[in-house]
């Protein structure tokens, strides 16, 4: 094993998208994606700063994770050491929240599984005994790639953002139905869609919801918002939405509160 991970960013802040809203994060970005919603035709060479044809937003994190470095295991225990949060990462009290990009692409997988299992073999060194450990992982995912065994069976959260037609991504790669079903499987899943505009509603209940038999306590609606100037207006929006169709309406904390995308 070599005891190293690829990881774009690594930063501690707070939860401030879906189900765990508020609680505070160790947030791990991993390189690489295997859609490049908002800008399917120019790729990492073309305009990705400008929504493409059929696109109304754009990924916010492009240029992060298009990049990387490698980390050894323990520079991310020394970087909770020097955020003083082992303990509480340890502890479950800090969430750990691996994030991309993509994280489920094949190498992701194996390396987010080869790091945890490492941490497992090092709790009695970092003063916790092993059968105390109680790590919580979240999984942020577009639903598009099957998450093997080793790593579902390690994961606490999958948080499920799919791809609307508003992020300019072909329908045949925005859904996976096998990858779908599985994460439907895990015991605590939750489907997380970015809406732009009504429209976005009856896209959601007739492609996924319906289809998929998703359930409604399940989904969270969260507006395409990258400005802290648009912030009250988008969500203002979403929360209608919430109301209009039962769904759970949320916002992007982060940008209220630092108004930026990535790094906090």
């Amino acid at each position: 094993m070599s005891e190293k991970i690829n990881i774009s960013e690594a930063f501690y802040s707070v939860q401030c998208e879906g189900h765990t809203t508020g609680v505070p994060a160790y947030f791990i970005r991993l390189p690489g994606c295997n859609l490049l919603c908002g800008n399917p035709c120019g790729g990492l060479k073309g305009d990705v700063k400008t929504p493409g044809e059929n696109a109304t937003w754009i990924c916010d994190t492009i240029d992060v994770w298009s990049k990387s470095n490698k980390w050894g295991y323990n520079d991310l225990v020394k970087d909770w050491i020097n955020e003083e949060i082992l303990e509480w990462v340890l502890d479950g009290r800090v969430h750990l929240v691996w994030t991309g990009g993509e994280p489920t692409t094949k190498g992701n997988q194996r390396q987010i599984v080869g790091f945890l299992e490492w941490l497992e073999t090092q709790t009695e060194e970092l003063g916790f005994i092993p059968k105390h450990l109680k790590v919580y992982n979240e999984l942020e995912t577009n639903g598009t790639l099957f998450i093997d065994h080793d790593l579902f069976f390690k994961i606490d959260q999958i948080n499920c953002s799919v791809k609307l037609a508003n992020s300019g991504m072909p329908k045949e790669k925005r859904i996976n139905r096998d990858a779908l079903i599985r994460i439907k499987t895990h015991c605590n899943y939750w489907f997380k869609f970015v809406i732009s505009n009504e429209d976005d509603m009856f896209e959601i209940e007739k492609d996924f919801i319906e289809p998929f038999n998703i359930d409604p306590k399940r989904v969270l609606l969260m507006p395409g918002l990258d400005k802290q100037k648009n912030f009250h207006e988008r969500t203002r929006f979403c929360l209608e939405m919430a109301k209009r169709y039962g769904y759970v309406g949320l916002s992007r904390l982060h940008i209220s509160a630092w108004d930026q995308l990535t790094g906090v």
